[in-house]
């Protein structure tokens, strides 16, 4: 919560001890609203101010509504926003409009730019506190990207709710979160940007609420204001550092290179799937959904990726082969296959609960002009907190409409007692729903090792194909021996009596086929 009065006794601001926000004349410093619009924008057009909301369950307009010191009748807060009014130019905490970021003209990748709606704060203004004339704005601003299916990207600089109107300001919280539903539910993307500090109820609603968060670098981000804190906390997880490596934002972007990243994040989220029409049998029974491709159409093609080396050409011979091409430490790992696969791509960081699991590589692609969502396991044991990053991934490129691409690579689950405290399994149920309720295609390849429940939630029902350096297993050869109490020399018997070859795979109905995956292209095969 902020106490919305981040200035000196004489009314002047007094925050900015690094020349940030408005300095004591007035005059901009490069941090303000329209600042940090002007930085990554182009176009700017500001909205009309909103006629007050009802903010009754009567229907009558609230008490405060009309009086100078707000609904509380707080002593000295009318008197407060004039001086806010005066120091910055502004009537309100956030600027809200609709602009263009990135270039006009036509790149190799299509358009280039696209048209936004922009939410600015304002921090001279009462520390960019949200009060209720704050939510009328920022919800006109939601219902207009609504309206126009135009991407909404919030620039974010605020202490939190305005203590000087209580419940009316800590309750435009509900009108954001909701705002961010319906956007989620009519596909349009939500981009924020942390910028110094973000704290409070606008982390909370804006900025952890969107599809895509980047922050400022050494920015202030937490829900706890730096004056409520805990006496002598460590500050490191209340900043945009902490809170990146804990997987709540996803980059950390320097100020000069805002523009440029929120160009190339916009580009992703906002193409459509352009893929050929699928057979007829490809098509749910029901028809496509409404603004999502069928299934099929625009998913990325297994015979496209490339590990950026020639595979053998021949299937293991046997179980034991399988798995010792698939855990041999030269064979093409997902890094390899993404960067051949993808012109460029961006990943996206963390669970949103606190874990990231290096070992599973999150993002969205662009190749030939469109955009594919991607979640790659590099072969390490997938941890809880690499299963709820996958889930994520899939039903944000679902809700935008974005065909998926899984690379499947692991001995399986992490089973050491800190991924079962963590929630292995409810993790790994998260990932199994968001495929199995995903209506844009999703793609699977098996790259490597595929080790029973936790490379299967992984890959798409009926869409998963095999390479020839992979194996699939309901449990790994040496595990099943032990349960079985044979002996260590029977392991390669039982790999065979497994069927965990590519080729048993396919002959099992589990996979389509195995793919020769070769640079520049690949070649279907159903060697047996």
């Amino acid at each position: 919560m902020s106490d919305g009065a981040h200035e000196s006794r004489d009314g002047r601001d007094s925050r900015d001890a690094r020349g940030r926000r408005e300095s004591r004349d007035g005059r901009e410093t490069g941090h303000s609203a329209r600042a940090a619009i002007r930085a990554v924008a182009s176009g700017f057009t500001e909205f009309e101010p909103p006629a007050p909301a009802d903010r009754s369950a009567s229907g009558a307009a609230s008490a405060g509504d009309g009086r100078p010191d707000g609904p509380l009748d707080w002593h000295g807060y009318g008197a407060a926003r004039e001086r806010a009014r005066e120091r910055t130019g502004e009537s309100e905490s956030v600027v809200c409009g609709r602009a263009r970021i990135g270039a006009v003209h036509e790149g190799a990748d299509g358009a280039v730019g696209a048209e936004v709606v922009l939410v600015s704060f304002e921090f001279g203004y009462l520390g960019g506190s949200l009060g209720a004339r704050t939510g009328d704005r920022i919800a006109a601003a939601y219902e207009h990207a609504r309206t126009h299916r135009l991407p909404l990207v919030s620039l974010i600089a605020t202490g939190g709710s305005r203590m000087q109107e209580g419940m009316v300001a800590l309750s435009q919280l509900q009108r954001v979160a909701r705002e961010s539903v319906l956007a989620r539910r009519a596909g349009v993307p939500q981009l924020a940007v942390l910028r110094d500090p973000a704290t409070g109820g606008g982390w909370a609603t804006l900025g952890a609420g969107a599809d895509v968060v980047l922050a400022l670098p050494g920015a202030q981000v937490a829900f706890a204001g730096s004056r409520v804190r805990p006496e002598g906390a460590d500050p490191a997880p209340y900043t945009a550092e902490g809170q990146h490596a804990a997987g709540h934002i996803d980059q950390i972007v320097e100020p000069e290179e805002l523009g440029a990243a929120l160009e190339r994040w916009l580009v992703l989220l906002t193409s459509r799937s352009d893929g050929a029409a699928p057979p007829p049998d490809a098509l749910p029974s029901g028809g496509p959904t409404p603004g999502k491709p069928p299934a099929g159409q625009g998913a990325p093609s297994p015979q496209a990726l490339s590990a950026g080396r020639p595979l053998p050409d021949s299937v293991p011979a046997s179980g034991q082969e399988a798995v010792a091409r698939a855990r041999a430490a030269r064979r093409p790992r997902a890094t390899a296959y993404l960067d051949a696969y993808f012109d460029w791509r961006e990943e996206v960081r963390g669970d949103r609960c606190g874990g990231v699991d290096e070992g599973m590589l999150c993002g969205f692609g662009r190749r030939d002009g469109r955009t594919v969502a991607y979640a790659a396991q590099t072969g390490t044991a997938t941890r809880p907190s690499g299963f709820r990053t996958a889930a994520r991934l899939v039903r944000t490129a679902d809700r935008l409409g974005i065909p998926v691409l899984t690379l499947i690579d692991t001995p399986g689950a992490a089973n050491d007692a800190e991924a079962e405290s963590a929630g292995a399994g409810p993790a790994i149920a998260e990932v199994f729903a968001a495929v199995a309720e995903a209506e844009v295609p999703v793609t699977s390849l098996l790259i490597g090792e595929g080790g029973s429940g936790g490379a299967l939630a992984l890959a798409a029902p009926g869409r998963l194909w095999v390479t020839p350096d992979s194996y699939f297993s309901v449990i790994a050869p040496e595990l099943a021996a032990a349960i079985l109490k044979r002996p260590e020399g029977e392991v390669a018997a039982i790999a065979d009596e497994l069927m965990l070859r590519p080729q048993d795979v396919v002959r099992l109905g589990v996979a389509r086929a195995v793919v020769e995956v070769r640079r520049g292209g690949a070649r279907g095969s159903n060697a047996a």
